[in-house]
């Protein structure tokens, strides 16, 4: 209990500090007056794609769950555990998503919640993967202007030398998969902290576990091409509010703006992602040459409006299902 108030005060500050930075320097009337003139028809557009993402996740996590029989899972459970799952992360704090959606696909199909969080961790490997390949893509073709500056140096430079990095990253990731051995005597024999070592083993003894079943290259493409479908609508969501704004940014500038998003994701917050959310896309869009009232009115009506709709849709998934929002404290710590 001690630890979570403790997590919970850091992701508190956090967000405020965020939300301080994100609103500095902003006229609150010029980002009422973006907002209000913003091209709804796009924006709406742009909500449904994103919305639609989490339809994409059912096909995916198909591939990866199957029953603890071996027979696949249907579609409805599996929708009903994202939809949950998500929208739990939108409204409790300590990522308690994750969890409930193991445990809602518990008790809807056939599978113990060791091998669904195993598909989970699987899923995130997938998603890592993308994201990294398709930020090597935004970083050689987003066109940062030559003018745009961090202390003196050219951003543009900075992120044609950067672009290694990520076919560097994706290089090593699956080296990871396909010699786990060797890499946890890699990690043995370069992290210092035992602590550390014995943290990055397990997780690649879960990365190894949750992609156990997938037992076939069929099943191995079938996962990646979805991953690729969902975050390249992702970027395309992002991509269309920018016409809403009249944000001159290409699809390589959503594809860097939605990497760094996930990045910070993974910094403590409250739910929700709030202020996180809003600073990724701020400081993208301004080495871009955005207004900062533009940008800030951007990330805001962005996030409240696909905020709402996979909320509603978790909570009429929740009340259809017999899972409550309380059952993740509540799972025995056996099965966690």
């Amino acid at each position: 209990m001690k630890t979570r108030a403790i997590a919970g005060l850091i992701g508190a500050v956090v967000t405020i500090a965020l939300l301080g930075w994100v609103l500095r320097d902003v006229s609150f009337q010029e980002v009422w007056h973006s907002a209000r003139q913003a091209n709804w028809l796009y924006l709406g557009l742009a909500v449904c794609l994103a919305t639609g993402t989490f339809v994409i996740r059912v096909p995916r996590w198909r591939i990866l769950l199957h029953n603890d029989d071996g027979t696949p899972i249907a579609a409805t459970p599996l929708w009903h555990g994202i939809a949950i799952g998500f929208m739990a992360n939108n409204l409790i704090p300590f990522r308690a998503g994750e969890v409930l959606r193991a445990i809602a696909i518990n008790r809807l199909a056939k599978v113990g919640v060791p091998n669904a969080l195993s598909s989970l961790v699987a899923e995130r490997l997938f998603d890592g993967i993308t994201i990294i390949a398709l930020l090597f893509v935004g970083l050689l073709t987003a066109g940062i202007p030559a003018t745009a500056e961090i202390s003196g140096f050219p951003v543009g430079t900075l992120a044609a030398r950067l672009a290694i990095a990520p076919a560097i990253l994706l290089g090593l990731c699956i080296a990871t998969l396909v010699f786990p051995e060797l890499a946890k005597r890699t990690v043995r024999a370069m992290v210092p902290s035992a602590n550390m070592v014995a943290r990055l083993s397990r997780l690649i003894d879960g990365v190894r576990a949750g992609l156990g079943a997938l037992t076939s290259p069929t099943r191995v493409l079938g996962a990646a091409v979805w991953s690729i479908l969902l975050w390249g609508s992702n970027a395309l969501s992002f991509y269309i509010g920018f016409k809403a704004f009249g944000i001159e940014v290409g699809l390589g500038g959503a594809l860097l703006m939605q990497s760094l998003l996930i990045v910070l994701i993974a910094v403590p917050s409250t739910p929700g992602y709030f202020g996180v959310f809003e600073s990724a896309i701020k400081a993208v869009l301004i080495v871009f040459g955005v207004d900062a009232n533009t940008a800030v009115a951007y990330a805001l009506t962005y996030h409240l409006t696909t905020f709402v709709p996979i909320t509603l849709l978790g909570l009429w998934s929740l009340s259809r299902t017999p899972v409550t929002l309380r059952s993740a404290s509540e799972m025995p710590v056996a099965d966690r």
